[in-house]
C-alpha cells in the first residue's frame, strides 16, 4: 500500500541504514555470517571431489590434499558478499583491513600473535617426548622459518578475509568473544572434516576438529583485545600454518590428540585473561569482552 513520504525536520539527521559499532569498526546492516557460512559448505564441495579424482597434488607442500586448495573461498565468498550489498568501495574496505596492522596500538599484542602457537606446538612435542612417543630429531633450518611464513601467508591472508574480515564483527554483537570463537571454530572445522580424512581415521579428525575450534576462539579473542585488527589474525593464521610445517618433520608427526588439549587450555587461558584486562578505549568503550551482550536485547548479525 502506498503511503506519503515522510518529512524530515530542519537540522533532523538523515535517515538511512543504520550501522553497528564493532571491534572492526562500523559494520554494515546488511552483512550475513550465516550466508557466508552456508556458501563456505557449498563452495567447499568442487574441492572434496578434487580430492577423490586427483589425490594428493605433487606439487602442494607437506603432502596436502588437492582440497587444500580451497583457502581461496573465504576471500572470494566474503569479496562476492560485499559487493552485491555494498559494490567495489565495500570490497576495497575489505581488502584494506587485510593490513590494518595500525589498529595494534599495544605492541605488545605481537608477543602472542606471533608466539603463542610456536609455543604451544612445542609444548606438544616435548609432552610427546617424554611419554616416549617414537619421534625424529627435529630438523628445522633458520632459513626456512620465513620462507614457510611467506609461503603461507597468502593462503592466511584469503581465509582470514572471510572469517575475520567478514564474518566475525556482526556474530561478536550477538554472542560475544567466546560464542563467536566457538561458533566460527564449528563451521571452520566443519568444511575441512573431509580433507583432514584424506589419510588420516576419524578418531584424528574429532581432535584435529577440537584443535580448530580452540585455534579460532584464540583468533578471535585477539582480534577483539587487539584493536580489531584483521593483519593480527592473518599473523597468527600464518604462525599456525608455519607450526604445523615446522612440526618434525613438516608436520609428519603431528598429534591433535595432544596438540588438541594444549590449544584448548591456552585458549581458556586467553579468554580469561581478556576478561580481566582492561579493553582498548577504557571503560565501557572500546571493544566487547567475551560473552559480553550489547545492553537492551541483542542485534542480530546482519
Amino acid at each position: 500500500m502506498w503511503s506519503a513520504p515522510s518529512v524530515r525536520a530542519p537540522g533532523a539527521p538523515m535517515s538511512g541504514p543504520r550501522r553497528e559499532a564493532t571491534a572492526g569498526g562500523i559494520m554494515p546492516p546488511s552483512r550475513s555470517p550465516l550466508l557466508f557460512c552456508l556458501l563456505m559448505a557449498v563452495t567447499g564441495v568442487p574441492f572434496w571431489a578434487l580430492d577423490i579424482v586427483a589425490g594428493p597434488l605433487p606439487w602442494l607442500p607437506m603432502n596436502l590434499p588437492a582440497s587444500a586448495l580451497q583457502f581461496v573461498s573465504p576471500i572470494v565468498v566474503a569479496a562476492l558478499l560485499v559487493h552485491r550489498a555494498e559494490g567495489a568501495i565495500g570490497v576495497r574496505r575489505l581488502l584494506a583491513r587485510l593490513a590494518d596492522h595500525r589498529r595494534i596500538t599495544r605492541r605488545a599484542w605481537y608477543v602472542p600473535l606471533v608466539l603463542l602457537m610456536p609455543a604451544s606446538l612445542t609444548l606438544a612435542y616435548l609432552v610427546m617426548r617424554a611419554t616416549g612417543r617414537p619421534l625424529p630429531e627435529p630438523h628445522i633450518p633458520p632459513a626456512a622459518i620465513p620462507l614457510l611464513a611467506l609461503a603461507f601467508l597468502v593462503g592466511a591472508v584469503c581465509e582470514e578475509a572471510g572469517w575475520t574480515g567478514y564474518a566475525t564483527d556482526p556474530l561478536l554483537r550477538r554472542y560475544g568473544t567466546l560464542g563467536t570463537g566457538v561458533l566460527l571454530g564449528v563451521v571452520w572445522a566443519a568444511v575441512h572434516v573431509l580433507p583432514w580424512h584424506t589419510g588420516h581415521d576419524w578418531m584424528w579428525v574429532a581432535w584435529q576438529g577440537v584443535a580448530t575450534v580452540a585455534i579460532r576462539v584464540m583468533i578471535v579473542t585477539l582480534y577483539v583485545h587487539d584493536g580489531g585488527s584483521v593483519f593480527g589474525a592473518v599473523l597468527f593464521h600464518d604462525m599456525v600454518n608455519v607450526s604445523d610445517g615446522l612440526f618434525p618433520n613438516g608436520g609428519s608427526h603431528y598429534d591433535p590428540a595432544v596438540a588438541g588439549p594444549i590449544l584448548v587450555a591456552c585458549a581458556a587461558l586467553l579468554v580469561v585473561a581478556g576478561r580481566l584486562r582492561p579493553r582498548p578505549g577504557g571503560g565501557n568503550g572500546g571493544i566487547r569482552g567475551s560473552g559480553d551482550r550489547p545492553a537492551g536485547g541483542r542485534v542480530a548479525p546482519g
